[in-house]
């Protein structure tokens, strides 16, 4: 008896230096802000071949197009999935090293600013011929377009538990999806040139312990511990749109619609396995 309630006590201190429960910090306590941590999909952009010749690109918009919100009690105003997903291409898309990307999603901004320096470079007593020139805006040769296009929640779920003498353990996960579209638009004919469609898992863990025991006669102990790990939504969207991005290269490389600046380089870099995905030919 006096070595099973030792045992109990042992592991009702490990619950509770493991799974503490504390107030809130405040802000100043808390870790020091740093860069958001990246998966390996953003090293495989970081090891493409280098173009022939960079893309000039234009993203208007890359949406949120599930209609998905977070389930209750969240707010019914709290979407599933990050609105900031044209950020997160436009971040991809130059850490690939193929793409001169456009501002286009804050375009009226950008034409405000030059209405202002036109204003102000304007001088009246200087001839019209005198006046310093604004160079008009570059075009695009490729047009981005896409979004989120599904959120799939609890598309498996499960877990794991053992009891024995009162003291138990159990482990549950939830497994959802979301999935990327991103196509490339020739901006001269409207064509098609690649579509390619991703998909990224999020998975939640949740891990509880217990003991349930009487020590003595009327002398009960009863003691719980658990947390629960879910990865970030946000992070999982930026990790498919990295992914998404490239296997829009290597799709476009496959149907040579872009040319890689060395061919010796596709061998020892990360292109090696987006090629393997089989690829139509018009």
């Amino acid at each position: 008896m006096k070595m099973s309630f030792f045992t109990a006590l042992c592991l009702c201190a490990a619950l509770s230096q493991g799974c503490t429960v504390r107030d809130p910090m405040p802000a100043e306590a808390q870790e020091a802000p740093s860069l958001t941590p990246r998966a390996s999909t953003y090293y495989d952009l970081l090891e493409l071949p280098r173009p022939k010749g960079p893309l000039v690109a234009a993203v208007y918009g890359f949406r949120d197009q599930t209609g998905q919100y977070k389930p209750n009690p969240s707010s019914s105003f709290s979407t599933a999935v990050t609105q900031g997903a044209g950020s997160m291409l436009v971040d991809a898309l130059q850490a690939s090293g193929w793409f001169v990307v456009l501002e286009r999603e804050g375009l009226q901004n950008l034409l405000t600013e030059r209405k202002i320096i036109r204003a102000t470079q304007n001088k009246p007593n200087l001839p019209e011929n005198l006046q310093p020139e604004l160079p008009s805006l570059q075009a695009a040769n490729l047009l981005l377009e896409g979004g989120i296009v599904a959120y799939d929640t609890n598309i498996r779920s499960g877990g794991e538990g053992a009891r024995y003498l009162g003291v138990g353990v159990s482990e549950e996960y939830r497994v959802d999806q979301v999935t990327v579209n991103l196509r490339a638009i020739d901006t001269r004919s409207g064509l098609v040139l690649a579509n390619v469609m991703t998909s990224k898992t999020i998975y939640s863990i949740g891990r509880q312990a217990g003991v349930f025991k009487f020590i003595e006669f009327k002398k009960l102990l009863e003691a719980e511990s658990g947390y629960t790990t879910n990865e970030p939504a946000q992070l999982c969207v930026l990790s498919a749109i990295e992914s998404a991005v490239a296997n829009l290269v290597a799709q476009g490389i496959q149907r040579r619609l872009w040319l890689v600046a060395n061919e010796s380089d596709v061998a020892g870099s990360s292109l090696a396995k987006f090629m393997d995905v089989p690829v139509r030919r018009d």
